[in-house]
């Protein structure tokens, strides 16, 4: 569980010119490969649903006048100038927005353990104003009293991500779908029938099997692949025009919207769902903020790919308003000599596009599991420079499995697509209203304009795509609404267990009456009880302790949470405290993440775990308590401990398996810590291989006192001895007298979650073997 080597894209306050370049060209093939591919079927979708063959010029001039204005208002205007800036210390999407409000204003509800210490981190920045208007006040004071707003806005946040989700669900059928409709032009309507559905699966198969082996082996590809697609179809459209139609330029005005839909009949109305095809993919220019730069992904949409998309949607109706009651859609408008390569590269594109979209979604559901809002699941890292690349094999058989039902159930899966696009960005413009009241300071009145200006526009679109229903909109909010359940049932059953574990935690009080040696015995090694409190003694430990009236020589309590930032340091990650006195050797450990950290299944863990309580005891700063203060009455003060690994003052730990240690380089305290332990063996009758232990460390001036000598040496011991994990597995059942929904949820439905995901030792490198799993019923 390390925080792998490279650290989020934008700690970096000011880049090179040259950095900004180069960011921006990879932007191409990771942000917009799923917005490029739009062209190839936003106006066979419009005509589609309009159940109508064109007769004029002023329909064709009318889609193309909303095509330009929904890129230019929605990408262009609203993401691009004004959502990009609402970063989280360069993190972007819905949760990083939610994830703003919370550190804000007290609205959370992702995260129940947190401490007022989490607020000394130095990445949980809060915007801060010398005067604010007392009208925001107001609102931000609503919105802390009343439980009910602060429920509605986390079921916002869930139900976008779940929308999101849906997306990888959905686009990759669509986009492969699509790329590959150019065939029927190609081969005869009788042989394309049986090929097409087919061959879909088929790239649908490969792409999700090859997900395993991480976007970074293949991804050198992905820019070019995009930016030749890209150049492919602005050609082609400035061809269309040049050729067919050079007037065309004349439909940008917005009059043409208006004549569009002045006969108001319901399949003009119907129509704008197949628009609102084409900012699909916009919101990954936000949501992938982290592994780029605002600067780059902005110089990227405005100079390259937007002027793309207008020229190809401006050439293929140039190309459609000389060409009236003849078939519609993009390749029709390709001239027959370059028909070919251009479907291998739209292939090629849809590829791309879909990539980007299914490892964004593991991106996504990693983010709902740091912040306990989705079941325990596998997270393999696939890349070791680029941090943001993951992999989770349940979920990519699972998004496998739904993708290949919905190609091989619908034929058009365009339809299907618009409710969760315009549900997710309807969403951002919420929140993205309340961060300018709540963060930014701004007037009431401005975000007011904001939200009725674009959520007036996205709610038109939403409308439409409800019209869709039974053509196929149905499917995506089916399929939101089960990631939503999922999503909500595990985070209400956790939020129960923890609420139980909270208060049917026992005092220290019960621990210390033990007397001066507690009375227990105490075994060679070194015992994790793993709990989510940070205060207190969890109830599974007092109920091992009293039917098992032994523990390790030396006891940490393990609490390993996440908190409200996309990314903690490793110098304030380790928070170590002291539970009694110094001769009990019990220890609290408080570990903390941010919600976009990486945690590995790496040995490397336990090691820097060992570190930081030596270090907290070399150090003699438990009575300092760093910039933390009391976090609860029963419990002592904490002491923030960072990664040794992460600098060279700190202790450091070296460890080796053979027979003797090898000779390093030591202070004169690591020659007595050696010498300290050699008189406390036992010699052995038999030579056996050993793991030997050393702490290094630092040149000091300051000599260590006996008692810290003996503390590290019975530290070392430990380790040596090995680890073993004390892990509470508790059956959740809901109180009698719950009513239905309650039941429901806890018994059946946690339960069920509970009992088919991950352990939660799954992020620790320890063996079962050394898991002793302790087993409770509690009652919520």
């Amino acid at each position: 569980m390390d925080l792998e080597g490279g650290i989020h894209r934008n700690t970096i306050k000011k880049d090179s010119w040259m950095t900004v370049l180069t960011l921006a060209y990879q932007s191409l093939g990771v942000v917009y490969g799923d917005l490029s591919t739009s062209p190839l079927y936003v106006y066979k979708s419009v005509f589609a649903e309009a159940n109508e063959k064109i007769t004029t010029n002023e329909e064709i001039f009318g889609v193309l006048s909303f095509v330009f204005w929904t890129i230019t208002l929605i990408p262009l205007i609203k993401y691009v100038f004004i959502v990009l800036k609402a970063d989280d210390n360069g993190e972007g999407g819905i949760f990083a927005l939610y994830s703003k409000l919370c550190r804000n204003s007290r609205v959370g509800w992702f995260l129940p353990n947190s401490q007022v210490a989490d607020e000394k981190i130095s990445t949980y920045k809060k915007d801060s104003i010398t005067c604010q208007p007392s009208f925001n006040a107001m609102v931000k004071a609503t919105l802390e009293k009343h439980k009910v707003l602060q429920i509605v806005l986390l079921i916002l946040a869930l139900v976008g991500t779940s929308m999101a989700i849906c997306d990888g669900v959905l686009s990759p059928a669509v986009s492969v779908y699509s790329a590959i409709s150019g065939l029927e032009l190609a081969i005869s309507k009788h042989h394309h029938r049986y090929i097409e559905h087919p061959l879909a699966c088929f790239i649908l198969v490969c792409l999700f099997a090859l997900q395993h082996y991480g976007t970074h082996r293949v991804g050198f590809l992905f820019t070019p692949v995009v930016i030749t697609w890209l150049l492919c179809i602005s050609g082609v459209g400035l061809y269309n025009i040049f050729y067919w139609n050079p007037q065309v330029y004349k439909a940008l005005s917005p009059h043409y919207m208006y004549i569009f839909l002045k006969k108001s009949q319901r399949g003009r109305w119907m129509s704008l769902g197949g628009i609102l095809l084409c900012i699909r993919g916009s919101e990954a220019m936000f949501a992938d903020l982290g592994h780029f730069s605002r600067l780059s992904i902005k110089i990227a949409f405005t100079s390259f790919l937007y002027p793309s998309l207008v020229l190809a949607y401006m050439g293929q109706a140039a190309y459609l308003s000389k060409h009236h009651g003849k078939p519609i859609g993009f390749y029709v408008s390709v001239p027959d000599s370059i028909r070919w390569p251009v479907i291998v590269i739209a292939v090629l594109a849809a590829i791309v596009g879909s990539q980007a979209i299914i490892t964004g979604t593991f991106s996504i559901i990693k983010q709902c599991h740091a912040l306990n809002c989705f079941p325990r699941v596998k997270i393999v890292h696939t890349s070791s420079k680029i941090g943001g690349q993951v992999y989770i094999p349940e979920v990519n058989w699972t998004l496998m499995v739904l993708c290949l039902a919905v190609t091989i159930g619908f034929r058009d899966t365009a339809a299907m697509v618009n409710a969760s696009v315009i549900t997710v960005m309807l969403i951002t413009t919420i929140l993205m209203s309340l961060v300018m009241v709540l963060c930014w300071y701004q007037s009431v009145f401005f975000a007011i304009c904001f939200i009725l200006f674009f959520g007036t526009i996205e709610a038109l679109y939403f409308v439409a795509s409800l019209v869709r229903f039974l053509n196929g909109a149905w499917v995506s909010l089916a399929l939101a609404s089960v990631f939503f359940v999922i999503m909500y049932t595990w985070h209400y059953g956790s939020l129960m267990k923890y609420e139980s574990d909270f208060h049917n935690k026992v005092p220290l009080d019960w621990l210390l009456g033990h007397g001066p040696s507690l009375d227990f015995v105490r075994v060679k090694g070194i015992g994790l009880v793993h709990t989510e409190l940070v205060s207190g003694i969890p109830a599974v430990f007092s109920h091992f302790v009293t039917n098992v009236p032994a523990f390790h020589q030396t006891l940490v309590f393990l609490c390993i949470k996440s908190v409200h930032v996309p990314y903690v340091l490793p110098e304030e990650r380790f928070l170590v405290g002291r539970i009694g006195a110094k001769e009990f050797r019990i220890y609290r450990c408080i570990v903390r993440y941010g919600y976009r950290d990486i945690h590995k299944d790496n040995i490397e863990f336990e090691k820097q775990l060992v570190c930081s309580i030596a270090e907290f005891i070399h150090s003699g700063r438990e009575e300092q308590a760093v910039g933390v203060g009391v976090l609860h009455h029963d419990d002592n003060r904490m002491t923030l401990v960072g990664i040794s690994s992460a600098h060279t003052e700190g202790i450091r730990i070296w460890e080796d398996e053979e027979e003797e240690p090898l000779r390093v380089p030591s202070p004169v305290e690591i020659r007595e810590l050696q010498s300290s332990i050699k008189k406390r063996e036992l010699q052995p009758s038999v030579v056996q291989r050993k793991k030997r232990v050393t702490f290094l460390l630092p040149e000091s001036p300051r000599i260590m006192d006996r008692d810290t000598q003996e503390e590290l040496s019975e530290l070392m011991e430990a380790r040596e001895a090995g680890m073993s994990f004390i892990l509470g597995d508790s059956n959740v059942r809901a109180k009698r007298g719950s009513n239905w929904i309650k039941k429901l949820l806890i018994n059946h439905g946690y339960d069920f979650l509970s009992r088919n995901s991950r352990r939660a030792t799954n992020g620790l490198s320890i063996p079962s073997a050394t898991t002793l799993e302790v087993r409770m019923v509690c009652h919520v």
